[in-house]
Formats: structure tokens, C-alpha cells, sequence
């Protein structure tokens, strides 16, 4: 089973993102979860999703406190929330970030090769106008995860944007590629 804990800021559609990654991956043939940490959030505050992802039946129904994969929407969490609480050796850390992945592996404390980095920020920006990075992220986590379908899971994203964006295509266009735009671009280096 991989475990997934998503962190970002109310609004830049973290939980949204679990969610269209879990429902993805679902349309692949495999199990999942998807669910968002509720709370008195707001605008702004900082917030966590999470996906578990089998090929089996998953029958735990609780938060996820070791997870294999972290992936951080707004990189300024990390000077407030412990992100990498409960990532092993062989966990994968992946940032919104101009930075390299070994400056952000010094400020986290752990190993370089745990560390992926990309500018969603700067993605979303260029791609659709707006600093939402989550469909970015997702791209992202899709190649670091690496047994994913990409195909499968930007045709399955495309399908549930167009139910929500069906008057706007550009919308669904944009976000289809920065899916694929941090999908190329995540790095290790």
C-alpha cells in the first residue's frame, strides 16, 4: 500500500487534489482513499489530504501518520508544520519550489534522494493564469510514485474537469497541462 499526505494552504486546493489524484488512480483498477483532515480552516490555513492506494482492498479508516510520499503545495509550511513527521529512510518528499532539492533537504533534515522539487507555483502561473498549484503537483507525485499510468490518469482528470469546467475549456486545457508540464520538470537534483 502507498500512503500519501498532501499540505498546503486553504485555497490552493490540496484536498482537490487528493481527490482527483485518488479518483485517477481508481479508474487504473486499483483501490484508494482520498479524504482531507477537517478543522477550522480557512483561507490561508494550513491544511492536509491523503490517499492510500492499493491493489487490494484497503480496510484501514484512519489518518495517515507514516506516509511514503509528501507532497507540499506552499513551501512556506515547512517553516511552521512538520511535514516530514513520520517519513522513513525511504520516504519521498516533494516541494513547490524554485529551490534545489538539496537546499530543501538541509532546511528539512533529511537525505538529499528523498527530495523532489518543481515550480508548480510558476507552472500553474504560465499555464492557467492563476498560482493554484495543485494540478502540478499531482503531475508531479504521478512521476515520483513511477508506477502510475500518466495516460490513464490525465484522461480521467480531463474527464472530471470537464464535468465541473465544461463552459470554460481553457480551464480544463491548462490544468491538463500543468499535469504534464511537472510531470517533465520534477527533479531530484
Amino acid at each position: 500500500m502507498i500512503e500519501v499526505r498532501w499540505h498546503g494552504r486553504g485555497g490552493q486546493g490540496a484536498k482537490t487534489a487528493a481527490l482527483l489524484f485518488g479518483e485517477a488512480v481508481l479508474a487504473t483498477g486499483k483501490y484508494i482513499q482520498a479524504f482531507p483532515e477537517y478543522g477550522p480552516e480557512r483561507m490561508g490555513a494550513p491544511v492536509q489530504s491523503f490517499n492510500r492506494i492499493s491493489d487490494h482492498p484497503i480496510t484501514i479508516h484512519s489518518g495517515i501518520t507514516d506516509p511514503n510520499f509528501v507532497v507540499i503545495l506552499d513551501p512556506t509550511l515547512m517553516e511552521t508544520v512538520n511535514v516530514v513527521e513520520g517519513i522513513g529512510p525511504e520516504g519521498k518528499v516533494i516541494v513547490n519550489t524554485s529551490f534545489s532539492s538539496e537546499e530543501i533537504a538541509k532546511k528539512l533534515g533529511i537525505n538529499k534522494s528523498q527530495v523532489f522539487v518543481v515550480n508548480a507555483s510558476q507552472i500553474a502561473q504560465e499555464t492557467i493564469g492563476m498560482n493554484i498549484p495543485n494540478t502540478p503537483m499531482l503531475g508531479a507525485l504521478v512521476k515520483v510514485i513511477g508506477n502510475l499510468d500518466l495516460n490513464g490518469v490525465l484522461e480521467d482528470t480531463k474527464k472530471k474537469l470537464e464535468v465541473k469546467f465544461r463552459h470554460k475549456p481553457q480551464v480544463i486545457d491548462g490544468n491538463i497541462a500543468c499535469i504534464k508540464r511537472a510531470f517533465d520538470e520534477v527533479k531530484n537534483s
